[in-house]
């Protein structure tokens, strides 16, 4: 008997979704949000906690809104006060994922503690619960939550970095370019915004040719809502915040969106900067934190903007 890989059933799935059809995709989802991002094993949240730098403090699973999936955790160094907030934003295909799988956190958490950061991971809605539109909608009330409530941390809520990988990145992408997402949510003004290796960013030019299969039951076949769907057609004008858009260059379907984003977030007037690594797409995002060019040149720029 032929096995079909996660991927191509999540496309069948999708395609039974289209006609009205929702239990296989719903079983899918379900299933893989409790896989980590390329291994085998269920994840258990509760005994994967990653352990804190001496001092650190945490408070795990606030609610940011009323689903269940609306939650984040928070990481605190010790003695916060005004500190700069990173608010991350996990991958995993806009259906699976988890705010505290070790990969997530377990590097970037000591990194940026000792440098006197409070750092957020947050959970969203995963398909087919909620589409990418809405999961923006969710990453835009978090980051909303994270600013109000920055200062009851130790954090100042006026010095908040978004910072997503992968789907994450395109989620966060989508907020930085439409300020009326933000908007929508209470969203202030924020200081930058890491999008790591998202390919994600024109899906109208994704899904107009030949293209993995696994962005059709996420993305659908209306072009209306790839565009709706894309940051670089959403940007209207340069993003309110500085972007770092960071590319593995082993990808060749990673840098030239990046670098067409970049090019007309600058021509309105933005300022996007382009980075390429010599790392893989789950690279870029378990490596950040540890020693190295890569979370050098990331350090150099959140110094720019004035974090930490």
């Amino acid at each position: 008997m032929r096995r079909f890989g996660f991927w191509a059933a999540l496309g069948l799935a999708g395609r039974a979704r289209a006609a009205g059809e929702h239990p296989l995709l719903e079983r899918l989802a379900a299933r893989r949000r409790g896989l980590d991002d390329g291994t085998h094993g269920a994840f258990d949240g509760a005994a994967s906690r990653v352990a804190l730098p001496f001092g650190a403090s945490s408070e795990l699973d606030l609610s940011y809104g009323g689903d269940p999936a609306q939650r984040l955790d928070v990481y605190r160094p010790a003695a916060a006060q005004a500190a700069a907030v990173i608010l991350y934003v996990h991958g995993g295909g806009w259906v699976r994922g988890d705010k505290a799988m070790p990969q997530m956190v377990q590097n970037k958490l000591p990194h940026w503690l000792w440098l006197g950061c409070i750092v957020v991971s947050t959970n969203y809605r995963m398909l087919p619960a909620a589409g990418v539109l809405e999961q923006a909608d969710d990453v835009a009330r978090a980051l909303a939550f994270v600013q109000r409530n920055a200062g009851g941390w130790g954090g100042d809520g006026g010095r908040v970095v978004l910072v997503g990988h992968s789907a994450g990145a395109h989620l966060a992408a989508l907020v930085a370019a439409d300020p009326a997402i933000g908007a929508r949510q209470g969203v202030a003004a924020w200081r930058a915004t890491l999008a790591l290796d998202s390919a994600a960013l024109d899906m109208v030019a994704i899904m107009s040719r030949r293209h993995y299969h696994f962005y059709d039951p996420v993305f659908g076949a209306d072009p209306g809502f790839w565009r709706e769907a894309s940051p670089t057609h959403r940007l209207q004008a340069g993003p309110a915040a500085p972007m770092l858009l960071v590319c593995s260059s082993l990808r060749e379907d990673s840098a030239p969106p990046a670098r067409e984003f970049a090019a007309k977030a600058t021509a309105l007037g933005g300022r996007v900067t382009v980075h390429e690594v010599a790392l893989s797409h789950r690279d870029i995002n378990d490596q950040l934190g540890l020693p190295g060019a890569y979370t050098q040149a990331v350090d150099v720029f959140l110094k720019t903007v004035g974090v930490p």
